[in-house]
């Protein structure tokens, strides 16, 4: 303990940081009053009828408001408040995942966006009917509403978390507030609306994000001091070239374990994939992608550089260790009131900004379920089709009642021990494994058939929710740890009650109950999580479907990546001459409605 008479406590020191004044509050309730009038215009003002309007903006969006639509989603409160601590805690070695962002890029490009768009979808899973059956389809449409409901939580709690921080009001008050306003703007405005806030509330995020960078740098002294101070401590580096697999961070895990859960989340992800549909062409849709990419990237280092800039400023003094920050993903909340907290008005700022994260991809969830439970879960089973009143109401009420189960969520997501980055890509791969092996298996793999999908896609479902919860239990209780960088508390100027065991000064690795070793499969870095269930997915699908071989002529070419195509064979060399000759024009129109016309077919017998 350090302490003395003369010393502020670290209680009074976190009581007079909370200057959240009247200004602040301005700011961040024009945020929400803003996204609110944004959901009233496009809900009751400029109103577009019917489900095509609601679920896709009628496919005739802009590609700029779409880009930003797509980074807001993306990069939510998670990212935000995470890759700072991240970068403070273990270095900047996590940034490299950047590398498999530009490859999701490129495969995205050219092998999963091509199929989707050109079969104008509105729900990514109808694409797995079309290419085996409706049980595939649905069991796809069942593991994206998992990772929905085990995702969302996660993005709501952690924007209270800041606020918290700033204002010590409890997460539990602001947390069913917020979520109001987010719920009603996407219930009454659909998919417009929601693209349409995310474009203004990207500009938000950039702006908070650059203030707290560019004035924390010119208050501690510029740049040169937060690379010294950095590079003393050991953070800036270059991940480990080591091979095994259970090395938390290494430059295999972050370039080929990152890209292979990014493409997950960008390429067969219904959020994601429900914006590139909403344009109108696929060329279109590859310029989204490519300002995607680019935001991306752009955003993850400048969070990078405030973490960096959060351990400069804290170099002496951790607050982790004091306690003066009561959760990691609190660090950069406490530095915005250490640097703008005599500002008024930039302090709510921030906060808006960790929100407006937050709200794009809840907002982006709850529009993205409304689309799977009605074309995957209940039109299928239909046999009238709904009037548009009917469906309309359907969908506010699918996201009015998911946005209810995501808020009681957040009382769980609180008792895990994680650091949120890691426990929302640990979590997430529970699901994201399996549903990249499916829909990969059908666009890459002709001789895979429905048995082998579904065979495959419930084993991969099973593996890795067992992993992925024993190897959570066993970090939250503790007895796994991970090596972090070195931290002091010799320059503090407060007084604090030391905490034996704090997580940054226990060995890595360290096991605290030598009676419950875990297994060493417990260990597999979070980063290789998403492959494995892919892998095991693909595995098992395809040592099934070889078994009970599937004739590979019956398959439609559209629905095989475009560099596939030229290897399959129609089945009916007759039909297509005859569609050759009433279809002279192009040869993309041709095939364009063969994909089509059986997507009707599916949609409207049953």
């Amino acid at each position: 303990m350090k302490s003395s008479d003369s010393m502020p406590t670290v209680e009074e020191i976190s009581e007079s940081m909370q200057n959240f004044g009247a200004a602040d509050y301005t700011v961040f309730t024009a945020m929400l009053l803003g996204c609110g009038a944004i959901g009233i215009y496009f809900g009751f003002v400029n109103k577009s009828i019917g489900e095509d309007e609601y679920l896709v903006g009628g496919r005739n969006m802009k590609t700029f408001p779409v880009s930003l639509s797509l980074i807001a989603s993306f990069i939510s409160g998670i990212s935000l408040l995470g890759t700072p601590t991240e970068v403070y805690v273990h270095g900047t070695g996590y940034l490299c995942i950047g590398f498999g962002v530009i490859l999701v890029g490129f495969v995205m490009s050219n092998v999963y966006l091509p199929v989707f768009h050109e079969l104008k979808l509105t729900s990514t899973y109808e694409y797995l009917e079309m290419r085996f059956n409706k049980k595939i389809r649905i069991l796809g449409s069942v593991l994206f509403t998992i990772g929905i409901i085990t995702w969302l939580p996660i993005v709501i709690y952690v924007p209270a978390l800041a606020f918290n921080q700033v204002t010590g009001v409890n997460v539990h008050i602001v947390t069913p507030f917020v979520c109001i306003v987010c719920i009603f703007y996407t219930c009454v405005g659909g998919l417009r609306a929601v693209v349409w806030t995310d474009f203004v509330q990207t500009f938000i995020m950039f702006g908070a994000m650059l203030l707290i960078v560019c004035k924390g740098t010119s208050d501690l002294g510029g740049l040169s001091v937060v690379i010294l101070r950095n590079l003393e401590s050991g953070r800036i580096e270059i991940p480990s070239t080591d091979w095994s697999p259970l090395t938390r961070h290494t430059i295999w895990a972050l370039v080929i374990g990152g890209f292979v859960h990014w493409l997950q989340i960008s390429a067969v992800n219904q959020n994601m994939v429900q914006r590139y549909l909403a344009l109108p062409n696929l060329q279109s849709a590859r310029k989204a992608l490519w300002c995607f990419i680019v935001g991306v990237l752009t955003l993850i280092g400048i969070c990078g550089y405030a973490g960096m800039l959060a351990y400069a400023w804290y170099h002496e003094c951790d607050p982790l260790s004091t306690k003066l920050a009561k959760a990691k993903d609190q660090l950069l909340p406490l530095l915005v009131m250490k640097v703008l907290g005599e500002l008024p008005g930039l302090p709510g700022l921030f906060v808006a900004g960790v929100f407006s994260a937050a709200l794009s991809s809840l907002s982006t969830g709850l529009n993205s379920m409304a689309a799977v439970v009605l074309e995957d879960f209940i039109k299928p089973y239909r046999k009238t089709p709904f009037t548009p009143r009917a469906a309309d109401l359907l969908m506010k009420l699918t996201v009015v009642s998911l946005g209810i189960i995501c808020v009681g969520l957040v009382f769980f997501v609180e008792k895990t021990g994680s650091h949120v980055l890691q426990l929302s890509m640990s979590l997430s791969s529970i699901t994201s494994g399996p549903t990249l092996g499916i829909f990969s298996m059908g666009i890459l793999i002709p001789w895979v058939n429905a048995k082998g999908a579904l065979i495959g896609g419930v084993s991969g479902l099973g593996f890795m929710s067992w992993l992925c919860v024993s190897a959570e239990a066993a970090i939250a209780s503790g007895k796994i740890r991970f090596d972090e960088k070195p931290v002091s508390t010799e320059g503090c100027t407060y007084s604090f009650q030391e905490v034996k065991n704090l997580l940054l000064l226990v060995p890595p690795d360290t096991i605290l109950d030598d009676d419950s070793e875990p297994w060493t499969l417990y260990r597999l870095s979070y980063l290789w999580y998403t492959v494995t269930g892919a892998l095991v997915t693909m595995s098992v699908g395809l040592v099934v479907s070889l078994i009970s071989s599937e004739d590979v002529d019956k398959l439609d070419p559209m629905l095989m990546a475009p560099f596939l195509r030229k290897y399959l064979k129609r089945g009916d060399p007759d039909l297509d001459q005859v569609k050759v000759a009433k279809q002279p024009k192009s040869k993309t129109k041709r095939v364009m409605k063969t994909s089509k016309e059986k997507k009707t077919e599916l949609n409207s017998g049953s």
